[in-house]
């Protein structure tokens, strides 16, 4: 199975995660997901879910003057973001006792 299939399921949890610690713009953002490892981020991925996420209200989002060109959207959580950040970490650390579960009663090579 493709790491991009599984990530696909939890890849808006870690954006609000990502999120909850700072306002951040989109570039910023995806840098932050490839430092942690996700390497397969890109841009057409990312800000469609941005605007998905802002769109049902777990995201606010405001232009900012850059130093460096056109102004930047950087992103926030609201309280609802917050709120679907908390449910999100409590079915991601369900499944995954669930997983670890079912994986721990094999003996892998």
């Amino acid at each position: 199975m493709k790491q991009t299939q599984l990530l696909k399921g939890v890849l808006e949890g870690c954006v609000l995660a990502i999120i909850a610690d700072h306002e951040i713009y989109g570039y910023e953002l995806i840098q932050g997901l490839r430092e942690a490892g996700f390497d397969s981020i890109v841009s057409g991925t990312l800000y469609p879910l941005l605007a998905k996420l802002e769109k049902h209200g777990d995201l606010q989002s405001r232009l900012k003057v850059s130093p460096d060109g056109p102004n930047r959207k950087y992103y926030s959580l609201t309280d609802q973001g917050s709120q679907s950040l908390v449910a999100f970490n409590h079915q991601w650390f369900q499944l995954k006792d669930q997983v670890d579960h079912i994986l721990a009663r094999r003996q892998l090579p």
